[in-house]
């Protein structure tokens, strides 16, 4: 009895973890990171600085989807692919900015941060 108990309960685990790492991201969160990639995309006038390299909005949103693709077991929600794709350079830990039309900068995660949260309004 002991030894059926511990086999279900192996069996179980074995299940749930391969379950995780298969399940895919939600329809809602695929939706949320599209709109990310598209919103500096189609920034009007906009850079995408990385590893101090000025890119347009095509370029960038390209490289983007590379980052996800190579990390898309890892990459659940919105908020893991801001920390992990757009954030910063996984060669040279570098932050990736945005150089706006008018010429200011910014981080770029703190602009996808705050475009995912006027998504979410």
């Amino acid at each position: 009895m002991k030894e059926t108990l511990i086999a279900i309960l192996i069996f179980f685990s074995l299940a749930a973890g391969f379950t995780e790492a298969a399940a895919a991201r939600l329809p809602v969160e695929e939706q949320r990171i599209n709109r990310l990639i598209a919103a500096i995309e189609t920034l009007p006038g906009a850079q995408f600085i990385r590893n101090d390299t000025a890119y347009d909005g095509k370029a960038a949103a390209d490289h983007l989807r590379l980052k996800l693709k190579a990390a898309e077991a890892k990459v659940k929600t919105a908020e893991d692919f801001i920390r992990l794709c757009a954030s910063r350079s996984s060669m040279t830990g570098k932050p990736y900015r945005i150089r706006f039309a008018d010429g200011t900068l910014c981080e770029a995660e703190a602009f996808f941060l705050e475009t995912l949260q006027a998504d979410r309004m």
